[in-house]
């Protein structure tokens, strides 16, 4: 016999959850962004994800956030004129339908096959505001993805890379190796993404971060020198926004959080308890 099946089966589920969070914020009369096909992207499973993960309630805010400085830096860089998005383990992301985008922009979503046929049914009576191409590809793939990179970074000049919830499910081999290969490709300008400090990270494993695990979906990337990390990989920071500030900036963090986002911020976050959206830039 088998048992029940798993909250969390595997990590497109993730994706479904974090798309629920989104239609949440969506629903508010002060909402930060609009996305109203969120909703549907997330479906039933997504939204009894939402439900019973308790952890996932006391978090939904960090979410938020995430998204909010994603398309913060996402608007900065369309303004500065990028030409190509390469949105990687794009998920259920809708940015390029939700957000009005230059008509020539080219954005790319890469993903494994089933996330993206079942994103692809989703969204099959939508039209999206830019030139949207969807690839199937598992990113563990070395070869395949360095062919990819390389495909892809002779359709434009200012390319722009996106890993939003993708690096912290890799080990911190693998996240080097990957910022190897996109620094190989000169077009690949920038790169959007996301980082967690060792002890946020532990933090994390302590609550949401079990039934990711048993998902086979752990949480292991969080370098102890933060955005810094990747400066030996051929990639320097520009900008960081922090989760928790720019939580307490749009009113999503809870009373005691509020209290810790009026301290004192370091020069160097990441060696305590600190995640954040970080623009990095290519070097060389």
């Amino acid at each position: 016999m088998t048992g029940p099946e798993p909250l969390i089966r595997d990590i497109s589920d993730t994706a479904r959850w974090v798309a629920w969070f989104r239609a949440q914020e969506s629903d508010r009369r002060d909402a930060q962004f609009k996305d109203p096909f969120a909703r549907k992207l997330a479906g039933e499973r997504g939204a009894k994800i939402a439900e019973e993960l308790k952890e996932g309630k006391r978090v939904s805010w960090a979410f938020v956030a995430r998204t909010v400085a994603f398309d913060e830096f996402l608007g900065g860089e369309v303004a500065r004129g990028i030409d190509v998005v390469v949105n990687l383990a794009a998920g259920f992301d809708a940015r390029p339908y939700r957000l009005a985008l230059p008509s020539t922009l080219q954005w790319i979503e890469v993903d494994l096959p089933p996330l993206l046929d079942a994103k692809r049914a989703a969204m099959e009576s939508e039209k999206p505001t830019c030139r949207l191409e969807r690839i199937a590809l598992d990113l563990v793939d070395v070869a395949a993805r360095r062919k990819l990179f390389a495909e892809l970074g002779a359709r434009g000049t200012n390319v722009l890379v996106l890993t939003e919830g993708l690096l912290v499910y890799l080990g911190a081999e693998e996240v080097a190796a990957l910022a190897q290969d996109l620094h190989a490709v000169p077009t690949f300008q920038r790169w959007i993404l996301d980082c967690a400090s060792p002890k946020l990270l532990a933090h994390m494993q302590r609550g949401v971060g079990g039934a990711l695990a048993q998902a086979g979906a752990p949480m292991r990337f969080a370098p102890e020198n933060g955005p810094e990390f990747f400066l030996p990989h051929g990639w320097k920071l520009i900008e960081a926004k922090s989760t928790l500030h720019l939580g307490a900036r749009i009113g999503r963090l809870p009373f005691f959080l509020r209290l810790i986002a009026k301290l004192p911020v370091s020069k160097r976050p990441w060696q305590s308890i600190w995640s954040g959206i970080c623009l990095m830039e290519r070097t060389g």
